[in-house]
């Protein structure tokens, strides 16, 4: 397919960012993650000749998925773009559809597993925060994300940039917390929360799959009703008197490593 010159980057849609983002969404439709389409990717026509390889690849993939390729100004990709780490590069795409985890579960693959590993986010009031703890929980491992109904998804240019791709290659469905924890725990699930209050240690805990892993904001937490659903709640034990907490992105980090350990390749 040609390059298409404009003078304008069209918004009706969710910007993406950067090469790692974009080729994160291609991958992830390659795959059959997620629904979500590329549109038009637009580039900063001074960059013709220093992103000489990035474009030769995405000329070479808009056949294949069906986009177009917009030289366009560097003021208007700015315009468009929240960051300045997209390097000239940026990509509208549609919006992701998230679908139910009952449907999910129902329509097979990842989310009809007996063995899966999924993590709960619950509370989380920053989309870099969100995006981090997906960065984390994808090199762990996590078979999928189950996403409260209202979530940072809305905001996917930052999510994605922040967690390198990772909410791009994530299976991800969306149900209210406490239905979620009650009908994963109907299918054979361990529901373990992040806790304090008459929690074990991290090490523990029991964390082999198939689990459920609950891990709450920093602010509002795990919400009492998914808590009261529990198999166990765990706590990350630390190295010295300190009354704060993690942020959830560290949290994610620790804990879902913790699972790849208790359940090795």
């Amino acid at each position: 397919m040609q390059d298409i010159s404009t003078e304008s980057v069209s918004a009706d849609g969710v910007i993406l960012e950067g090469m790692t983002s974009i080729s994160a969404v291609i991958n992830g439709i390659r795959a059959g993650i997620g629904g979500r389409t590329i549109r038009c990717v637009y580039y900063d026509r001074e960059k013709e000749n220093s992103k000489a390889r990035e474009l030769g690849f995405l000329r070479a993939v808009s056949g294949e998925l069906g986009f177009s390729i917009a030289a366009c100004s560097a003021d208007e990709i700015d315009r468009y773009a929240n960051g300045n780490t997209h390097g000239g590069i940026v990509a509208l795409c549609s919006e992701r559809p998230i679908p139910a985890l009952r449907d999910a579960m129902q329509q097979g693959g990842v989310w009809s597993r007996s063995d899966g590993f999924f993590v709960l986010l619950e509370g989380i009031e920053d989309p870099y925060n969100f995006g981090y703890a997906l960065r984390s929980l994808y090199a762990a491992g996590v078979d999928g994300i189950v996403l409260c109904p209202r979530n940072w998804m809305s905001a996917a240019g930052v999510v994605a940039r922040s967690s390198a791709g990772a909410s791009e290659l994530l299976p991800m469905a969306q149900c209210d917390p406490t239905e979620a924890a009650a009908l994963l725990k109907e299918n054979g699930y361990r529901v373990v929360c992040a806790g304090i209050r008459d929690s074990v240690s991290l090490y523990s805990a029991d964390m082999r799959r198939p689990l459920l892993l609950v891990i709450g904001g920093e602010k509002r937490g795990i919400s009492r009703s998914v808590l009261s659903l529990a198999d166990e709640t765990v706590r990350i034990d630390y190295g010295r008197d300190f009354r704060g907490s993690l942020s959830t992105a560290s949290a994610a980090t620790v804990l879902g490593f913790e699972v790849l350990r208790q359940n090795p390749q």
